[in-house]
């Protein structure tokens, strides 16, 4: 193993997986010895949430850590990391309209999904042409009984891997540059957070009013960030269908104004 610095730029929510319990895969930009983007990166599987707390690294981080190339993915972008060398070096902010985050994530930017492949990749940022709408559907309200008998088999010695099943999925409708139309789902864990948050702060008296109302704050985000933000997608493949894409994370730095500040200095955070 080689120890490298990335800048991690998306989690996706936590799933189950009966070969690995509890996984998270995160994206992020592989730094090279200046501290410069050189490649996206996915980090797979890494259980998030048994880390030590100091080692749970938030997005925009900047860690070290010691990683490999996974040779059973045939993804190029795709490493295993050794869980217990994670060090969080620093945290990158929002200042002057999301500058230092653009410069590391701009420099590795695709053109579009078509161009990803053509090169050989499967993860990596891109700006739609046009983003057309947000969407939600419904989906299962459980994990599946394959996730349920992993979870009842979890030694006791094991970090809690109680997790909810968000029973819903957004997405944006969106054309990229070369006029290809998609529509893809997110897996961007703050988006599923947002809805967890907004669903326990809601004051609805029935769980259908509270899931209701939480589902209307994420959509009414998710627009503003395709009306008022300059809004980029963090995209990847599945391993098992490598023609199928999904948005793992959005980009949402502020539009700019003409005195080059950020209409809008947001943290970065949802919740």
């Amino acid at each position: 193993m080689e120890r490298r610095e990335i800048l991690i730029a998306t989690k996706t929510y936590p799933s189950i997986s009966r070969k690995y319990k509890e996984t998270v895969c995160t994206a992020g930009v592989l730094l090279d010895s200046d501290g410069k983007a050189e490649q996206w990166i996915r980090i797979y599987p890494i259980r998030f949430r048994g880390l030590d707390l100091d080692q749970r690294y938030a997005r925009w981080s900047i860690i070290t850590a010691e990683i490999e190339r996974n040779d059973s993915d045939y993804r190029v972008e795709s490493y295993r990391i050794e869980d217990s060398s994670i060090e969080v070096l620093r945290k990158i902010d929002t200042k002057s309209a999301w500058e230092e985050r653009k410069s590391f994530v701009l420099p590795v930017q695709f053109n579009c999904i078509a161009d990803m492949k053509k090169q050989g990749k499967s993860l990596g940022l891109i700006k739609p042409q046009a983003v057309v709408k947000s969407f939600v559907r419904e989906t299962d309200r459980k994990w599946s009984q394959n996730q349920q008998a992993t979870v009842a088999q979890l030694d006791i010695f094991e970090p809690s891997v109680q997790l909810d099943k968000i029973p819903y999925q957004f997405g944006y409708e969106f054309v990229e540059s070369d006029n290809t139309p998609h529509k893809f789902s997110i897996s961007d864990w703050e988006i599923m957070q947002l809805y967890r948050n907004c669903k326990d702060k809601s004051k609805m008296l029935t769980q259908e009013g509270k899931e209701k109302e939480a589902v209307e704050k994420v959509v009414e985000k998710l627009e503003t960030f395709r009306t008022k933000n300059e809004l980029y997608f963090i995209v990847g493949n599945l391993k098992s269908h490598n023609h199928v894409f999904m948005i793992i994370g959005l980009f949402y730095p502020p539009v700019k104004k003409q005195d080059g500040k950020g209409s809008d200095e947001m943290s970065g955070r949802l919740f």
